[in-house]
């Protein structure tokens, strides 16, 4: 841990390093002095801190606590845009300096003199490049984190029993609870969801940051969801908290299953390597729902995918909730081609990003493939579990990852809005 901090301290001194350099072209010579003062006194602050946030655990962090970092964090990484004009500036200089001293360029009057005059222009851009990100992301905080987005979904199988044709499903996942300031935005989010008037309502992970408490005051709002054929809903990586240190195991343990307890006494189904039956006129569709099973950065896999879709063999239509969507890259879409849809959450889309007609970009998908939207792929005459599918035409399999209706971290969103998905399925006869 230690490591850590000295190497966030040398990050964090060069950042302010920059923006000195920046500030200092841009005043009058008299005020260097006051200025450096501030500087220094501001990176002291900082290493305070940074020293609070190693020792003083997220879950206990007061909501005045949370708001002050955010701030910081953001000035911060803003200057990092602005100073890498600086450091650009930097390169240029010693690049200079080295070739006149080889004799490769030129050397004037002033060819011996290092310390030559930062440029005006750069200073300026260096200023600029770190007030824009700010407003931006004071902007997702104060309105991005709570401008809720419907994306409507259409999807039509060949699969699905025809008494189901126009079923509607809404999704919403990785609320994190414990991020929220107020019981405002869950309260709006459950008034969206109702308008919708669901015949089934998923929720795909990350009810809170790390403990169950953070559930607490929300219980009677999200008490409220409805749908005609149920609530159902399935833990992500953060419910189990892995990310607190408990005194022992059981504590631990007693923590998870207060919150499973908790979704349970507000109407929902909570499914742990399970699955339900759901039956119209005879004709059924499974709902199977698995614990969090990640593929990348190491998250845990407590999911057990097998056990979950023990018994759904026979039933023509699955519908599996799984947290993280990089399961259904490395063992749904392989193992399991009769699963015809998976719903998850999981990337916030990074909270982070752009959204433009067919324009997709944020930096999350350097890690997640499928990170954002809808997803499709056909298979042929595999094996599901111990099960043949014996299917002549193509198997179309679909992946709808949640952009998440609420936010860690970061307490807002920049271009990846908070999301609510209303999937319509549609029976499609055989041709």
């Amino acid at each position: 841990m230690l490591g850590r901090i000295f190497i966030f301290i040398g990050i964090l001194s060069l950042i302010e390093f920059y923006f000195y350099q920046a500030l200092k072209n841009l005043v009058s010579e008299r005020y260097h002095k006051t200025l450096l003062y501030f500087q220094i006194g501001w990176l002291i602050l900082l290493v305070g801190t940074l020293l609070l946030i190693f020792f003083y655990r997220p879950h206990q962090w007061h909501d005045v606590f949370r708001i002050y970092l955010a701030v910081v964090a953001i000035f911060e990484f803003s200057k990092l845009f602005g100073s890498v004009f600086m450091l650009l500036d930097d390169v240029y200089r010693w690049i200079v300096f080295y070739l006149k001293h080889l004799y490769l360029l030129p050397r004037n009057k002033d060819a011996g003199n290092f310390l030559i005059s930062r440029s005006q222009f750069l200073s300026q851009l260096a200023i600029l490049f770190t007030a824009l990100p700010f407003a931006g992301f004071i902007y997702g905080i104060i309105r991005g984190a709570y401008n809720f987005k419907i994306h409507q979904v259409r999807l039509s199988f060949k699969e699905l029993p025809e008494s189901f044709d126009g079923l509607k499903i809404v999704q919403i996942s990785d609320l994190h609870l414990g991020s929220f300031f107020s019981t405002r935005p869950v309260q709006k989010i459950v008034e969206i969801v109702n308008a919708e008037a669901p015949d089934i309502v998923v929720f795909t992970g990350d009810l809170v940051n790390n403990i169950a408490e953070e559930a607490l005051p929300y219980k009677e709002i999200l008490s409220q969801l409805k749908a005609r054929l149920g609530v159902y809903s399935i833990l992500g990586n953060h419910d189990y908290g892995d990310y607190v240190v408990w005194s022992s195991k059981q504590e631990k343990q007693n923590n998870l299953m207060r919150l499973i307890n908790l979704q349970r006494g507000m109407g929902w189904d909570v499914l742990l390597n399970e699955h339900r039956i759901i039956e119209r006129n005879g004709e059924k569709i499974a709902i199977i729902g698995v614990e969090n099973w990640g593929g990348n950065l190491h998250f845990p896999r407590y999911g057990k995918l097998d056990v979950a879709y023990e018994g759904t063999e026979n039933v023509a239509f699955k519908i599996l909730l799984s947290h993280d969507p990089s399961h259904w890259d490395l063992e749904v879409s392989k193992k399991y081609p009769d699963i015809q849809l998976t719903l998850s959450g999981h990337t916030h889309g990074f909270q982070f990003g752009v959204e433009y007609g067919k324009v997709k970009f944020s930096p999350v998908q350097w890690v997640y493939k499928h990170w954002a939207g809808l997803y499709k792929q056909k298979t042929k005459n595999l094996i599901a579990g111990n099960q043949q599918i014996h299917h002549n035409a193509e198997n179309e399999q679909y992946l709808y990852v949640n952009r998440g209706a609420g936010f860690i971290g970061y307490p807002g969103r920049l271009g990846i809005w908070p999301e609510i998905t209303v999937i319509e399925l549609v029976f499609r006869k055989r041709s």
